[in-house]
């Protein structure tokens, strides 16, 4: 009797679980665009699929375009991933990324944002980019400050100081024609700036010898090295070796963090009677703080660490792929070269620069870059180096309306705007949106692009708070070194030329390249190989 029960008993569970996962895999999300699933698989076979079609280490998102050509280019779609994560609509259009990130009735703050809870050492669970509604709201209240438009002009002489390092390493590569990597040169720049900006501290990050820098930017590189992984973004993936060292490293960032904070409180206190006070964003974000409890200093210490990561990672990385980009188009390069010349003078030394820069005009001056702030746009749109998700319960009741007037609620799905695609949406950007044009943000070109199609640093109540900050940087970075120096790739995306030497030109005038870079995956987007380069001092320099 035992044997024919227990096989009924399992027969009624095997169908069980083959009525819930059929719904799961073809009914409950059926209505969106989706390419077709298996009953066990889901998408996972086919994203593999994808991926052993192009290079293995390449983004995802570089995979989701291709899935997203392959279905037509719909509005949104679907994938599922169950069990390895939450089934994932990417948004193609910006017209619903709006829809995604700005603030409604049911979420006065935005949509929430996915679980960061696999960067927790990284950042905190306290950090900024993870909260939501009133947390969320005061944390923006009390940090704003330090990025306030009024405030961003009083950071000039920093960004300007520092950046001078960043010139001595290039004059040493231009003398030695050596190749090296511009991505760790760019982001150990931004990394010291940030420093200085957010705690007023010498963070020593653009030593050429690593074991010279400061041990806070030494634990931080490393602890970043842990999550280079295709694999990172699933905490149940990590080995036990990863999670104790993160654990370990994210500890003794936290102590060296925290005990900055406790230094600069008790700076600060004596420096209430003077006018000599320090203007960081840690400085302003204490105020009228009478005394620091444990509470906060661990939710300041956390925040910090997500401005340091958000402020030297992505800006770093935009600034090499800015000057891979105008090293392939020469009359870009020109246009740049000449706009300094007309706003700084003619001499472009790096002393000539930072001396026009002091002057009482010098902020004046960084906001009237305009073709270099269309450069900057334009490659942020090809090269968007970070994005967010956004997770809806099941039963909130969210949905999103298509321009066509198709609606689709996306409870329970991980939402994410996907600006890899829907900043080279041709609808938008016309037959040169996988072209770097950026004269297409200048006057008239400009009117036709809606704001919503270009969101690198996203929308809505959410964007990023240091933004109008990174673009200051990045120029006053521009300013200091598109002038002096001539950049050359080598190896992947380096020029084609002829049996001259020449570089082999487009019919619109831009160097030819044997293959193309392409990014991959390092906590936020970085070009795969470090974007290697070349340097020599521009003629106009020497």
């Amino acid at each position: 009797m035992f044997w024919p029960v227990l096989l009924a008993f399992l027969f009624v569970l095997a169908t069980y679980f083959y009525v819930k996962l059929n719904h799961k895999r073809f009914s409950q999300y059926a209505s969106l665009p989706q390419l077709p699933p298996t009953l066990l698989w889901g998408h996972l076979k086919t994203m593999n699929e994808y991926i052993q079609r192009g290079e293995p280490d390449r983004h995802p998102d570089m995979n989701f375009s291709d899935m997203h050509n392959a279905l037509g280019r719909p509005p949104l779609m679907f994938i599922d991933l169950r069990p390895v994560s939450h089934p994932i609509v990417v948004i193609a259009n910006h017209e619903i990324a709006e829809q995604v990130s700005k603030a409604s009735s049911l979420f006065p703050t935005s949509l929430p944002k996915g679980s960061l809870k696999q960067f927790e050492h990284l950042i905190g669970l306290a950090s900024i980019l993870g909260s939501h509604g009133d947390e969320w709201k005061t944390l923006r209240k009390r940090f704003g400050p330090g990025f306030a438009p009024q405030h961003l002009g009083t950071l000039l002489p920093c960004i300007l100081d520092k950046t001078l390092p960043f010139i001595s390493h290039l004059d040493r590569f231009a003398h030695t024609q050596e190749e090296f990597p511009l991505v760790p040169l760019a982001v150990n720049l931004t990394f010291d700036i940030i420093g200085s900006i957010i705690m007023d501290v010498e963070l020593d990050a653009q030593h050429m010898d690593s074991s010279n820098q400061g041990e806070l930017v030494r634990l931080f590189s490393e602890l970043l090295t842990t999550y280079n992984d295709d694999k990172a973004d699933y905490p149940w993936w990590s080995t036990p070796m990863t999670s104790i060292k993160r654990r370990r490293l994210g500890k003794r960032i936290n102590m060296l963090i925290k005990a900055i904070i406790h230094r600069k409180f008790d700076e600060q206190r004596k420096e209430l009677a003077t006018s000599d006070k320090s203007r960081s964003v840690l400085a302003l974000s204490l105020g009228d703080t009478k005394a620091l409890s444990q509470e906060l200093v661990d939710e300041t210490c956390d925040q910090l660490k997500t401005f340091l990561l958000a402020g030297h990672d992505t800006t770093g990385v935009t600034l090499a792929w800015v000057f891979y980009e105008l090293s392939l188009r020469p009359s870009a390069l020109a246009a740049v070269r000449a706009e300094l010349d007309s706003l700084l003078g003619t001499d472009s030394s790096p002393e000539a620069v930072r001396d026009r820069l002091l002057e009482p005009d010098g902020a004046a001056l960084v906001q009237k870059m305009t073709y270099i702030s269309a450069v900057i746009k334009e490659t942020l749109r090809l090269h968007p180096p970070a994005a967010t998700a956004r997770l809806t319960e099941h039963g909130t009741g969210f949905s999103v309306r298509t321009p066509e007037g198709q609606e689709y609620c996306l409870d329970g799905v991980t939402i994410y705007n996907c600006e890899a695609i829907i900043h080279r949406d041709p609808s938008v950007y016309g037959d040169s949106a996988n072209s770097f044009v950026p004269e297409r943000w200048l006057a008239e070109g400009a009117r036709g692009i809606p704001a919503s199609a270009w969101r690198p640093f996203e929308r809505g109540p959410r964007n990023c708070i240091g933004q109008e900050f990174a673009n200051i940087e990045v120029r006053v970075i521009i300013a200091y070194a598109a002038r002096r120096y001539d950049f050359t790739k080598v190896g992947l995306g380096e020029v084609t030329r002829d049996g001259d030497g020449q570089p082999m030109k487009d019919p619109d005038g831009n160097y030819e390249f044997k293959s193309p870079l392409y990014n991959t995956r390092q906590v936020t987007s970085k070009p795969v190989d470090g974007m290697r380069v070349k340097v020599k001092m521009a003629a106009k320099a020497t």
